[in-house]
């Protein structure tokens, strides 16, 4: 049974949460990228996500998607769409529909992808909807992984600039991590007993 809700002050004791595996920025065709679409091709769960370079002043037009992530629980791949597009190979990925991408608010991050290229999306899976099968009333990715996974996710690169050449260390390993530990979360709720059915079942 998980906690439906956490405060602040409650997570920041907690251990801080880093992606150990490898992480490769993708910026064009090549091998890093063959290799980055044979093995997310090859997983059953992988974690998704993107990022923006944020707006400060007010009525400002948004960015288009700077950052696509999509990790296994070993390799991470960072995608710089604005050098590299939305390559085939890697929406075919988003429109298969044998393999789970895991995230959070997903449907924006589809929508700026579908900029790039369009595709069909087929098999997200939202971890604010479907923690709720859980009692989990948070919707944050920071506070369902206090609540899940007992860690703690640093937003410390949150509003940096997505589009810097080249992204930091920091901003990597941010990314990567966001990615990640949602496949960590949904895998431990699968693991949990539901609150609430899922489709009826």
């Amino acid at each position: 049974m998980f906690r439906e809700t956490i405060s602040p002050e409650e997570i920041e004791p907690m251990d801080l949460a880093a992606f150990p595996g490898r992480i490769t920025v993708i910026t064009g065709p090549g091998p890093e990228l063959d290799h980055a679409v044979a093995h997310l091709s090859a997983q059953r769960f992988i974690g998704f996500d993107t990022e923006t370079k944020p707006v400060f002043q007010p009525h400002q037009p948004r960015h288009h998607t700077a950052l696509l992530q999509l990790s296994s629980e070993t390799e991470a791949f960072l995608f710089r769409l604005q050098e590299l597009g939305l390559p085939k190979a890697v929406a075919d990925i988003m429109a298969n529909p044998y393999i789970t991408k895991i995230g959070a608010a997903v449907g924006e991050d589809i929508h700026g992808l579908q900029h790039y290229c369009p595709f069909e999306p087929h098999r997200f899976m939202d971890l604010q909807s479907f923690g709720a099968n859980y009692g989990i009333q948070e919707k944050s990715v920071r506070k369902m992984a206090a609540i899940i996974l007992g860690c703690k996710v640093s937003k410390a690169q949150q509003c940096s600039n997505w589009e810097a050449d080249p992204l930091s260390d920091a901003q990597q390993l941010y990314a990567a991590t966001d990615a990640w530990i949602c496949v960590k979360m949904y895998k431990a709720l699968l693991a949990s007993q539901r609150v609430t059915p899922v489709n009826g079942k």
